[in-house]
């Protein structure tokens, strides 16, 4: 069924720089024809020069809502009139919504990246220890909710020392003592993950197409059999670092799920609806192997 847009489609947006690469827009469209919602979803490049003029203009045009993306999580912050308190303590907001006017951030990534780990790998965080692998706004918000949700201890290991030590001096604001920082060194992680019942690549190491990169040196130096390790990245499907982790016996989440996740979240914030879950799986991992396919040659369309 191809959407029927007209003077009462409600339009959701993407505002990032550049947005090319988003699988939002096939995962959001495909919901809003499956329940049968007049929405669209489109996605608009913005430049970081531009970004204050749109938001101002989003209530006026009618805009039912946006996600944002890098590189505006944090710079959308000062332009909105309410941001929510998983947001706050985030650092970043990644959906907003139009209620009346009035533009209300969230952000859904670090409970989109729970409820895949819970979900897909049968991970609760409470009483667990997790190695997150850098320090960035996708870290912070999932460090931040697994402080909320009871995990027992957060390390938090970035090239980048002392953002390390700054997030993890927040983290512990919110839970005192529960973060730690670490250099994203094997040797220094080794004595750490050992006893961290998962380990988190929240860099874009790896991604398309630098596909031979790892954020470890020496992954069998620092896994263990049977930890769960996780990528935020989900193009490629199978980053180098989950394909080490699969040969030593670690069980693998990559990113999709979490794309998957903190979309049905935003979804949710959007319409008050419930989000068809297996439909937007379906619709992400068709994409996924449409683009794999062009890329390796076997399909030109």
């Amino acid at each position: 069924m191809m959407l029927q847009i007209n003077a009462h489609t409600k339009l959701i947006g993407l505002l990032g720089y550049p947005v090319e690469h988003s699988f939002s827009p096939v995962m959001q469209n495909a919901a809003f024809q499956e329940l049968g919602l007049n929405y669209v979803y489109l996605a608009f490049p913005v430049s970081p020069g531009d970004l204050a003029a749109v938001l101002k203009a989003l209530p006026a045009m009618g805009i039912a809502g946006v996600n944002v993306t890098v590189p505006h999580k944090e710079a959308v912050i000062p332009c909105l009139d309410e941001i929510s308190p998983e947001a706050v303590y985030a650092g970043a907001v990644n959906t907003i919504v139009n209620k009346d006017g009035r533009l209300v951030g969230y952000n859904t990534d670090g409970i989109g990246f729970c409820r895949s780990l819970e979900t897909e790998a049968g991970v609760k965080p409470e009483g667990k220890t997790f190695l997150l692998l850098g320090a960035g706004g996708a870290c912070r918000a999932i460090a931040s909710v697994f402080a909320f949700k009871g995990a027992r201890r957060i390390y938090i290991a970035n090239r980048n020392f002392s953002r390390a030590i700054g997030l993890a001096e927040d983290i512990n604001r919110i839970r005192n003592s529960i973060a730690t920082h670490a250099r994203l060194i094997d040797g220094e992680l080794v004595p750490i993950s050992k006893e961290c019942d998962a380990v988190i690549n929240t860099t874009t190491v790896g991604m398309f197409p630098r596909t031979n990169e790892s954020p470890l040196a020496d992954p069998a130096s620092v896994l263990k059999p049977g930890q769960v390790v996780c990528d935020l990245i989900y193009n490629p499907p199978k980053t180098l670092l989950l394909m080490q982790a699969e040969q030593m016996g670690c069980s693998i989440l990559s990113g999709e799920g979490m794309l998957l996740y903190q979309g049905a979240e935003a979804f949710r914030l959007w319409t008050g609806e419930e989000p068809p879950v297996d439909l937007m799986r379906k619709a992400l991992k068709q994409h996924l192997t449409k683009i794999h396919s062009n890329v390796d040659g076997t399909t030109k369309n």
